[in-house]
Protein backbone atom coordinates (compact mmCIF):
# COMPACT_ATOMS: atom_id res chain seq x y z
CA UNK A 1 0.00 0.00 0.00
CA UNK A 2 1.47 3.22 -0.97
CA UNK A 3 1.17 5.34 1.71
CA UNK A 4 3.49 3.19 3.61
CA UNK A 5 6.53 3.61 0.99
CA UNK A 6 9.40 5.98 0.84
CA UNK A 7 7.46 8.05 -2.13
CA UNK A 8 4.31 10.28 -1.00
CA UNK A 9 0.78 8.75 -2.40
CA UNK A 10 -0.13 11.19 -5.33
CA UNK A 11 -3.70 13.12 -5.60
CA UNK A 12 -6.39 11.49 -7.66
CA UNK A 13 -7.59 14.45 -9.72
CA UNK A 14 -10.65 13.50 -12.36
CA UNK A 15 -8.75 15.70 -14.56
CA UNK A 16 -5.30 15.86 -15.81
CA UNK A 17 -4.12 19.29 -14.66
CA UNK A 18 -1.77 21.46 -17.36
CA UNK A 19 1.55 21.00 -15.12
CA UNK A 20 1.11 16.81 -15.05
CA UNK A 21 0.91 17.07 -18.94
CA UNK A 22 4.25 18.58 -18.91
CA UNK A 23 5.54 16.11 -15.86
CA UNK A 24 4.40 13.77 -18.52
CA UNK A 25 6.43 14.79 -21.47
CA UNK A 26 9.62 15.16 -19.14
CA UNK A 27 9.19 11.67 -17.66
CA UNK A 28 8.35 9.93 -20.86
CA UNK A 29 11.54 11.20 -22.06
CA UNK A 30 13.37 10.24 -19.10
CA UNK A 31 11.64 6.71 -19.75
CA UNK A 32 13.21 6.51 -23.04
CA UNK A 33 16.84 7.15 -21.66
CA UNK A 34 16.46 4.28 -19.39
CA UNK A 35 18.57 1.46 -20.65
CA UNK A 36 21.48 3.49 -21.18
CA UNK A 37 20.62 4.48 -17.41
CA UNK A 38 20.01 0.83 -16.02
CA UNK A 39 23.38 0.43 -16.54
CA UNK A 40 24.87 3.46 -14.47
CA UNK A 41 22.43 2.52 -11.49
CA UNK A 42 24.01 -0.78 -11.64
CA UNK A 43 27.61 -0.14 -11.23
CA UNK A 44 26.48 2.15 -8.41
CA UNK A 45 25.01 -0.24 -6.86
CA UNK A 46 26.47 -2.28 -3.83
CA UNK A 47 26.08 -6.12 -5.34
CA UNK A 48 27.10 -5.33 -9.10
CA UNK A 49 25.49 -8.22 -11.00
CA UNK A 50 27.27 -11.07 -12.70
CA UNK A 51 27.62 -11.51 -16.40
CA UNK A 52 25.14 -13.77 -16.12
CA UNK A 53 22.85 -11.46 -14.99
CA UNK A 54 23.46 -8.47 -17.27
CA UNK A 55 20.23 -8.86 -19.64
CA UNK A 56 19.70 -5.35 -20.82
CA UNK A 57 15.92 -4.40 -20.02
CA UNK A 58 14.06 -2.45 -22.47
CA UNK A 59 11.21 -0.27 -22.42
CA UNK A 60 8.82 -1.67 -24.33
CA UNK A 61 5.77 1.30 -23.64
CA UNK A 62 4.87 3.57 -20.99
CA UNK A 63 1.40 3.55 -19.40
CA UNK A 64 -0.42 6.68 -19.14
CA UNK A 65 -3.93 5.45 -18.57
CA UNK A 66 -5.13 7.89 -16.01
CA UNK A 67 -7.32 5.12 -14.67
CA UNK A 68 -4.71 3.50 -13.41
CA UNK A 69 -2.42 5.74 -11.19
CA UNK A 70 -0.95 3.11 -9.14
CA UNK A 71 -0.31 -0.34 -10.56
CA UNK A 72 0.16 -2.55 -8.05
CA UNK A 73 0.46 -6.03 -10.05
CA UNK A 74 0.74 -7.13 -13.33
CA UNK A 75 0.20 -10.76 -14.54
CA UNK A 76 0.20 -11.79 -18.58
CA UNK A 77 -3.07 -13.33 -19.63
CA UNK A 78 -3.30 -16.84 -20.19
CA UNK A 79 -6.47 -16.34 -22.80
CA UNK A 80 -5.28 -13.29 -24.92
CA UNK A 81 -2.18 -13.65 -26.64
CA UNK A 82 -0.07 -9.82 -26.18
CA UNK A 83 -2.00 -8.88 -23.04
CA UNK A 84 -1.63 -7.99 -19.49
CA UNK A 85 -3.93 -7.53 -16.61
CA UNK A 86 -3.10 -4.56 -14.18
CA UNK A 87 -4.67 -3.42 -11.24
CA UNK A 88 -4.05 -0.58 -8.66
CA UNK A 89 -3.20 -0.07 -5.22
CA UNK A 90 -6.16 0.83 -2.10
CA UNK A 91 -8.30 4.00 -2.44
CA UNK A 92 -9.72 2.46 -5.92
CA UNK A 93 -12.56 0.44 -7.25
CA UNK A 94 -12.49 -3.22 -7.56
CA UNK A 95 -11.53 -3.62 -11.04
CA UNK A 96 -8.39 -4.72 -13.13
CA UNK A 97 -7.60 -3.77 -16.22
CA UNK A 98 -6.15 -4.83 -19.37
CA UNK A 99 -2.82 -3.06 -21.34
CA UNK A 100 -1.09 -4.15 -24.37
CA UNK A 101 2.58 -4.52 -24.52
CA UNK A 102 3.14 -1.57 -25.34
CA UNK A 103 1.25 -0.02 -22.17
CA UNK A 104 -1.87 0.66 -24.19
CA UNK A 105 -5.56 0.00 -22.18
CA UNK A 106 -7.68 -2.23 -23.77
CA UNK A 107 -10.52 -2.83 -21.13
CA UNK A 108 -11.94 -2.78 -17.78
CA UNK A 109 -13.16 -5.31 -15.39
CA UNK A 110 -15.73 -4.14 -12.84
CA UNK A 111 -15.89 -6.91 -9.91
CA UNK A 112 -18.95 -7.64 -8.20
CA UNK A 113 -19.28 -7.96 -4.77
CA UNK A 114 -15.95 -6.87 -3.84
CA UNK A 115 -14.84 -4.52 -1.10
CA UNK A 116 -11.39 -4.09 -2.38
CA UNK A 117 -9.45 -2.92 0.77
CA UNK A 118 -6.11 -3.45 -0.14
CA UNK A 119 -5.82 -5.40 -3.87
CA UNK A 120 -1.74 -5.99 -3.59
CA UNK A 121 -0.68 -8.55 -6.37
CA UNK A 122 -1.99 -10.60 -9.30
CA UNK A 123 -1.39 -14.06 -11.01
CA UNK A 124 -2.81 -15.57 -14.05
CA UNK A 125 -2.88 -19.48 -13.95
CA UNK A 126 -4.49 -22.22 -15.73
CA UNK A 127 -6.84 -24.68 -13.64
CA UNK A 128 -8.77 -27.55 -15.14
CA UNK A 129 -8.56 -26.04 -18.74
CA UNK A 130 -9.97 -22.37 -17.80
CA UNK A 131 -7.82 -19.25 -17.55
CA UNK A 132 -7.96 -17.65 -14.08
CA UNK A 133 -7.22 -14.27 -12.83
CA UNK A 134 -6.28 -14.22 -8.63
CA UNK A 135 -5.85 -11.04 -7.27
CA UNK A 136 -4.80 -10.74 -3.82
CA UNK A 137 -6.23 -8.27 -1.65
CA UNK A 138 -3.61 -8.83 1.07
CA UNK A 139 -2.01 -5.47 1.68
CA UNK A 140 -2.01 -4.47 5.78
CA UNK A 141 0.34 -1.91 6.19
CA UNK A 142 -0.85 -1.17 9.87
CA UNK A 143 -1.11 -4.88 10.56
CA UNK A 144 -4.87 -4.56 11.97
CA UNK A 145 -6.77 -7.09 9.26
CA UNK A 146 -7.10 -10.67 11.10
CA UNK A 147 -8.76 -11.40 7.54
CA UNK A 148 -7.21 -10.99 4.07
CA UNK A 149 -9.17 -12.49 0.41
CA UNK A 150 -7.86 -14.01 -2.04
CA UNK A 151 -10.73 -12.72 -5.43
CA UNK A 152 -11.10 -15.52 -8.28
CA UNK A 153 -11.74 -14.56 -11.74
CA UNK A 154 -12.33 -16.37 -14.85
CA UNK A 155 -10.30 -14.78 -18.11
CA UNK A 156 -13.09 -13.17 -20.18
CA UNK A 157 -13.82 -15.02 -23.53
CA UNK A 158 -14.19 -11.19 -25.24
CA UNK A 159 -11.80 -8.55 -24.70
CA UNK A 160 -14.22 -5.21 -23.53
CA UNK A 161 -15.44 -2.94 -20.74
CA UNK A 162 -17.56 -5.52 -18.51
CA UNK A 163 -18.95 -6.35 -15.09
CA UNK A 164 -18.18 -9.90 -13.50
CA UNK A 165 -18.53 -11.79 -11.23
CA UNK A 166 -15.70 -13.63 -8.98
CA UNK A 167 -15.28 -17.24 -9.83
CA UNK A 168 -14.47 -17.68 -6.52
CA UNK A 169 -13.52 -15.16 -3.19
CA UNK A 170 -11.43 -16.88 -0.13
CA UNK A 171 -11.22 -15.70 2.86
CA UNK A 172 -7.99 -16.25 4.55
CA UNK A 173 -5.64 -15.20 7.62
CA UNK A 174 -2.32 -15.89 8.85
CA UNK A 175 -1.04 -18.29 11.24
CA UNK A 176 0.25 -16.13 14.29
CA UNK A 177 -1.22 -12.68 13.57
CA UNK A 178 -1.44 -9.98 10.42
CA UNK A 179 1.12 -9.73 7.92
CA UNK A 180 1.47 -7.06 5.34
CA UNK A 181 1.65 -9.07 1.96
CA UNK A 182 2.00 -7.58 -1.76
CA UNK A 183 3.96 -10.51 -3.47
CA UNK A 184 1.17 -13.80 -4.45
CA UNK A 185 2.04 -16.42 -6.96
CA UNK A 186 0.27 -19.69 -8.08
CA UNK A 187 1.49 -23.07 -8.41
CA UNK A 188 -0.69 -24.97 -10.31
CA UNK A 189 1.22 -28.15 -10.15
CA UNK A 190 0.71 -28.28 -6.38
CA UNK A 191 -2.69 -26.53 -6.13
CA UNK A 192 -1.08 -23.69 -4.30
CA UNK A 193 -1.22 -19.85 -3.57
CA UNK A 194 2.22 -18.58 -2.49
CA UNK A 195 2.85 -15.53 -0.57
CA UNK A 196 5.96 -13.58 0.45
CA UNK A 197 6.14 -11.41 2.96
CA UNK A 198 6.74 -7.93 2.87
CA UNK A 199 8.62 -6.47 6.59
CA UNK A 200 9.80 -9.41 7.74
CA UNK A 201 13.09 -10.02 7.33
CA UNK A 202 13.94 -12.22 6.34
CA UNK A 203 11.14 -12.34 3.94
CA UNK A 204 8.48 -15.27 4.69
CA UNK A 205 7.06 -18.07 1.99
CA UNK A 206 3.52 -19.18 3.11
CA UNK A 207 1.48 -21.33 1.06
CA UNK A 208 -2.44 -21.82 1.11
CA UNK A 209 -5.05 -23.92 -1.15
CA UNK A 210 -5.55 -23.17 -4.60
CA UNK A 211 -8.91 -24.19 -4.95
CA UNK A 212 -11.95 -22.59 -2.83
CA UNK A 213 -12.66 -23.85 0.37
CA UNK A 214 -15.74 -22.99 2.55
CA UNK A 215 -14.90 -20.30 5.34
CA UNK A 216 -11.54 -19.52 6.51
CA UNK A 217 -8.73 -20.90 6.06
CA UNK A 218 -5.24 -20.55 7.48
CA UNK A 219 -1.86 -20.23 5.69
CA UNK A 220 1.00 -22.22 6.55
CA UNK A 221 4.56 -20.89 6.52
CA UNK A 222 6.64 -23.04 5.18
CA UNK A 223 10.41 -21.33 4.55
CA UNK A 224 11.70 -18.32 3.68
CA UNK A 225 13.98 -15.74 1.13
CA UNK A 226 17.52 -16.48 0.81
CA UNK A 227 20.08 -13.89 -0.86
CA UNK A 228 17.56 -10.82 0.09
CA UNK A 229 19.85 -7.93 0.18
CA UNK A 230 19.52 -5.62 2.85
CA UNK A 231 20.15 -1.93 3.26
CA UNK A 232 23.54 -1.19 5.17
CA UNK A 233 24.20 0.45 8.21
CA UNK A 234 25.34 3.29 6.14
CA UNK A 235 22.32 3.19 3.49
CA UNK A 236 20.05 3.13 6.49
CA UNK A 237 22.11 6.14 8.34
CA UNK A 238 21.69 8.09 5.23
CA UNK A 239 18.10 7.54 4.47
CA UNK A 240 16.69 6.27 6.86
CA UNK A 241 13.06 6.70 5.33
CA UNK A 242 13.84 4.61 1.78
CA UNK A 243 16.93 2.92 3.55
CA UNK A 244 14.38 0.08 5.12
CA UNK A 245 12.01 -0.06 2.36
CA UNK A 246 14.26 -0.91 -0.33
CA UNK A 247 14.78 -4.71 0.38
CA UNK A 248 10.97 -5.29 0.87
CA UNK A 249 9.33 -7.97 -1.59
CA UNK A 250 6.75 -5.70 -3.20
CA UNK A 251 5.98 -8.39 -6.11
CA UNK A 252 6.52 -11.64 -7.54
CA UNK A 253 5.37 -14.32 -10.20
CA UNK A 254 5.69 -17.68 -11.38
CA UNK A 255 6.66 -19.06 -14.74
CA UNK A 256 4.10 -21.07 -16.22
CA UNK A 257 6.01 -24.09 -16.19
CA UNK A 258 6.24 -23.77 -12.40
CA UNK A 259 10.08 -23.95 -12.78
CA UNK A 260 10.98 -20.23 -11.72
CA UNK A 261 10.07 -17.54 -8.95
CA UNK A 262 10.72 -14.41 -9.58
CA UNK A 263 10.42 -11.28 -6.91
CA UNK A 264 10.81 -7.82 -6.89
CA UNK A 265 11.25 -4.74 -4.49
CA UNK A 266 12.68 -1.04 -5.09
CA UNK A 267 16.24 -2.00 -5.43
CA UNK A 268 16.20 -4.83 -7.98
CA UNK A 269 14.03 -8.21 -9.35
CA UNK A 270 15.64 -11.74 -7.92
CA UNK A 271 15.27 -15.17 -9.82
CA UNK A 272 14.91 -18.59 -8.24
CA UNK A 273 15.02 -21.63 -10.34
CA UNK A 274 13.49 -25.15 -8.88
CA UNK A 275 14.90 -28.98 -9.81
CA UNK A 276 12.50 -31.55 -10.99
CA UNK A 277 10.69 -32.56 -7.72
CA UNK A 278 12.16 -29.80 -5.14
CA UNK A 279 9.46 -27.63 -3.60
CA UNK A 280 9.73 -24.15 -2.95
CA UNK A 281 10.77 -24.04 0.45
CA UNK A 282 13.98 -25.84 -0.86
CA UNK A 283 14.66 -23.35 -3.80
CA UNK A 284 14.24 -20.48 -1.84
CA UNK A 285 16.89 -21.19 0.45
CA UNK A 286 19.18 -20.85 -1.97
CA UNK A 287 20.31 -16.64 -3.06
CA UNK A 288 18.19 -16.10 -5.57
CA UNK A 289 19.69 -14.44 -8.64
CA UNK A 290 19.90 -11.16 -8.63
CA UNK A 291 18.29 -8.84 -11.90
CA UNK A 292 18.95 -5.33 -12.30
CA UNK A 293 16.08 -3.02 -14.37
CA UNK A 294 17.43 0.80 -13.87
CA UNK A 295 15.92 2.94 -11.14
CA UNK A 296 12.06 3.04 -11.30
CA UNK A 297 10.03 5.06 -8.64
CA UNK A 298 8.00 2.58 -6.42
CA UNK A 299 8.43 -0.45 -8.69
CA UNK A 300 5.60 -2.96 -7.30
CA UNK A 301 4.54 -4.93 -10.57
CA UNK A 302 6.22 -8.12 -11.70
CA UNK A 303 5.48 -11.13 -14.38
CA UNK A 304 6.73 -13.73 -16.55
CA UNK A 305 5.68 -13.58 -19.80
CA UNK A 306 3.58 -16.79 -20.73
CA UNK A 307 7.09 -17.95 -22.80
CA UNK A 308 9.21 -17.42 -19.65
CA UNK A 309 12.28 -15.77 -21.63
CA UNK A 310 11.18 -12.16 -20.03
CA UNK A 311 10.03 -10.40 -17.03
CA UNK A 312 7.46 -7.58 -17.29
CA UNK A 313 8.32 -5.09 -14.59
CA UNK A 314 6.45 -1.73 -13.87
CA UNK A 315 5.47 1.18 -11.38
CA UNK A 316 3.05 2.71 -9.19
CA UNK A 317 3.73 6.42 -10.58
CA UNK A 318 2.41 7.75 -13.81
CA UNK A 319 3.32 8.04 -16.05
CA UNK A 320 4.45 4.55 -15.78
CA UNK A 321 7.36 2.63 -17.98
CA UNK A 322 6.69 -0.92 -19.14
CA UNK A 323 9.73 -2.75 -18.67
CA UNK A 324 10.86 -5.75 -20.28
CA UNK A 325 13.68 -7.65 -18.92
CA UNK A 326 15.19 -11.02 -20.79
CA UNK A 327 15.87 -13.37 -18.64
CA UNK A 328 19.44 -14.67 -18.20
CA UNK A 329 20.56 -18.20 -18.43
CA UNK A 330 21.06 -19.91 -14.79
CA UNK A 331 23.86 -19.54 -12.96
CA UNK A 332 26.75 -21.98 -13.15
Amino acid sequence: MTTDGPFPRPARPCARPRAWRGSLLVLALLAQALPALSGIVAAQDTAPPSPESAAAPRIAGLIREPRLREISGIAASRRHAGLLWVHNDSGYPAQVHAIDTQGRHRATLDIDGVAARDFEDIAAFVLDGVAYLLIADTGDNGGRRSEVELVVLAEPERLEDAQVAPAWVQRLRWPDGPRDVEAVAVDTEAEQVLFITKKRVPAELLVAPLRARTGVIEARRVGSLSGIEQPSPAELAGNPRFGRYRAQITGADLSADGRMLAVLNYRRAYLYRRDVGEGWAQALARPGQPLQFGWLAQAEAIAFDTSGRSLWISSERLPAPLIELPLPPPER
